[in-house]
């Protein structure tokens, strides 16, 4: 099956790629037999992602974080609604499933598009094509009194600032309560786009990073922080050379993403 995605919406082949490289290890952090299974079917030189191990580990990592973080919701409120945005070729729902959930799958219409050869609808599982900008979205998100969990992996980075308030504004008037996880770049990453080992290859550019999580609190006061996790603390013998450094906090916390985890009241 041909693609025929550009600029930020061909990155989306980038999780894929690492994921489904990560289950075929000889010791993987992630298991994602899904993802081996579309990488095969999509007709794509995937070869130019040989070698870049940095957004290899740092994938398989947020993989995992947000997995783990997503179960714990889930086994918290198990009637949970979670709304995936930006989802591209995801397949979290189908690896957590509970067999009660509610879960949205929201992206563009051409990642979709290529969503809907490999999944289907049911009653619980929804695909929305619009972008994350386009609020009408909202609207088709089935929801009564259930808790929410909204995820938002490896997309933030690519808006403005401005963008992400307007975002947040939004989800907070239509999803109060709900929480959120999300993927952060911090402000010195995101002035490396020309020299990241698998975005530079897209020709794509990061718009945003904070210094902490904690920062979201100042975008809308009913943003509550509640955590974070660094990139860098987990599966530290795969990190190469950046390992030692990583220990140093100035470095640690100057030069990885992070998983945030945050309350919106």
């Amino acid at each position: 099956m041909q693609q025929k995605l550009k600029g930020v919406p061909e990155t989306l082949l980038i999780p894929l790629w690492a994921r489904a490289t990560e289950t075929q290890s000889s010791s993987p952090i992630v298991k994602d037999y899904k993802a081996v299974e579309m990488m095969k079917n999509i007709d794509y030189d995937f070869s130019k992602f040989d070698n870049t191990w940095l957004s290899q580990i740092g994938v398989a990592v947020r993989t995992e974080l947000l997995d783990n973080s997503t179960k714990t919701f889930i086994h918290k409120y198990p009637n949970a609604v979670i709304i995936n945005i930006g989802c591209g070729l995801d397949t979290r729902f189908f690896r957590l499933d509970n067999d009660k959930i509610k879960w949205y799958d929201l992206d563009l219409p051409e990642p979709i598009r290529i969503r809907k050869q490999f999944f289907a609808e049911t009653e619980r599982y929804k695909m929305i094509a619009k972008s994350v900008f386009d609020y009408s979205w909202i609207n088709e998100i089935n929801i009564s009194n259930e808790p929410v969990l909204i995820i938002a992996e490896g997309i933030l980075m690519y808006f403005t600032e401005d963008e992400i308030k307007s975002l947040f504004n939004e989800i907070i008037k239509a999803f109060p309560g709900a929480e959120v996880l999300f993927e952060m770049m911090t402000p010195t990453v995101a002035k490396m786009s020309k020299h990241h080992d698998t975005a530079s290859k897209l020709g794509v550019k990061f718009n945003w990073g904070i210094k902490s999580g904690k920062q979201m609190e100042s975008y809308n006061s009913k943003i509550k922080f509640i955590e974070e996790w660094n990139y860098f603390d987990y599966h530290r013998d795969r990190w190469h050379w950046m390992r030692l450094p990583s220990l140093i906090p100035a470095f640690k916390n100057r030069f990885n993403d992070r998983i945030v985890h945050l309350k919106l009241c």
